[in-house]
């Protein structure tokens, strides 16, 4: 896990106009936080097992000590060995207890490693380490504008295989198509059904973003069990499928955990896109309402009394300016005032004969133009 870029996720939610060739995607620190948390929980449990180990062993060399002096002092017949004799036996029998106590702490700690779910770091040991080809050479980092230009050439060239890839659904199927087209087993693939998986969530496709997504994860465990190997991904894709048509229970629920999990950060981000589009389509909606004056009628129509509210309802001129007439004059004409500004209000433009004319006119004189629809 070489990468430490979790802003992918912030590249995908951000960007509504996207393609399928994002330049900015990362897929392997998609999944490091997850990578991270169980490596540490790994190197602790390690330590753990190997704290108890030394803590046994230091108790089996002083139970040794402990037994020899024992030995020592039984064949002796002084009253001062009879006296030791009775405090070594009894330091025996304290440190056979502890290391009892020592031995069942450390079967559980084994019990417990045994328990524990098969991941993609521990797929690397075992039977995969004797397997061990195609190593790959260090390669440079590559540039963004590098990276850019190699997702899209890939997209470009590939992109209608790794759409089939991502519909199929057993394991073999995988496992022979990656055969056929092992130039799939490549990050750029896993890019692509990322946001594959994300574009399908925001059309509300759910069973094929859930399909996609699964597919998602195996190549994601190809590739980081290649990075684990330091090999090729194309050399050890199908050491994955070896092990996991054959993998027991534990391991299977520690794939789907993966699964699960991506799929909800799929589901967050397709939310956060669907939010966001709405907010811009609303938006937009809002600048085409916009009056002469900047102001938003709909805005302006909540802010007004009920009885204003009615007359614009009913689009009744003669009522508005009697509600108008029963209203205090500073408000009513700093409600008419908004009421132009949003355009909710058009005042007539028949007074040419001089610019002062009386302001009650402009409000008098006019017709309602119900922006609200």
């Amino acid at each position: 896990m070489s990468r430490i870029d979790y802003s992918v996720w912030d590249h995908i939610e951000v960007s509504d106009d996207e393609d399928d060739t994002h330049p900015n995607i990362d897929t392997p620190s998609l999944f490091r936080w997850r990578h991270q948390a169980r490596v540490e929980r790994m190197e602790e449990f390690q330590k753990k097992g190997e704290e108890l180990s030394k803590l046994l062993s230091e108790c089996r060399r002083k139970l040794s000590e402990a037994q020899k002096k024992v030995q020592e002092l039984s064949i002796s017949a002084t009253d001062d060995a009879k006296a030791e004799l009775s405090k070594a036996q009894a330091e025996e029998k304290k440190l056979k207890k502890e290391e009892r106590e020592w031995e069942k702490k450390l079967e559980e700690h084994n019990r417990e490693e045994k328990r524990m779910p098969w991941n993609v770091d521990t797929l690397s040991k075992d039977g995969f380490s004797k397997s061990i080809v195609n190593v790959k050479p260090d390669s440079k980092e590559e540039t963004e504008e590098e990276k850019e230009q190699k997702h899209k050439t890939f997209v470009e060239k590939y992109e209608k295989q790794i759409k089939h890839f991502g519909m199929l659904r057993r394991w073999d199927d995988s496992q022979k198509y990656l055969s056929d087209n092992p130039h799939l087993v490549c990050e750029e693939t896993a890019n692509y059904l990322v946001i594959m998986c994300i574009d399908l969530e925001v059309e509300e496709k759910h069973a094929l973003m859930e399909q996609v997504a699964h597919q998602t994860i195996v190549m994601q465990f190809i590739l980081e069990l290649a990075k684990s190997l330091k090999v090729d991904p194309r050399g050890c894709f199908r050491q994955f499928f070896s092990k996991i048509k054959t993998a027991d229970q534990q391991y299977q629920e520690a794939f789907n955990d993966e699964l699960e999990s991506f799929k909800e950060r799929v589901r967050g981000r397709a939310k956060i896109r669907i939010e966001k589009a709405m907010r811009e389509y609303e938006e937009e909606e809002r600048q085409k309402r916009m009056g002469p004056g900047g102001l938003d009628p709909v805005e302006v129509y909540e802010s007004l009394p009920l009885e204003m509210q009615k007359c614009f309802d009913e689009k009744d001129i003669q009522m508005l300016q009697d509600v108008i007439s029963k209203m205090d004059p500073t408000e009513a004409k700093a409600h008419m005032k908004r009421c132009i500004d949003s355009g909710l209000w058009v005042p007539n433009s028949k007074t040419d004969d001089g610019d002062e004319k009386e302001e009650d006119a402009t409000y008098e004189e006019g017709d309602i133009c119900y922006k609200l629809a």
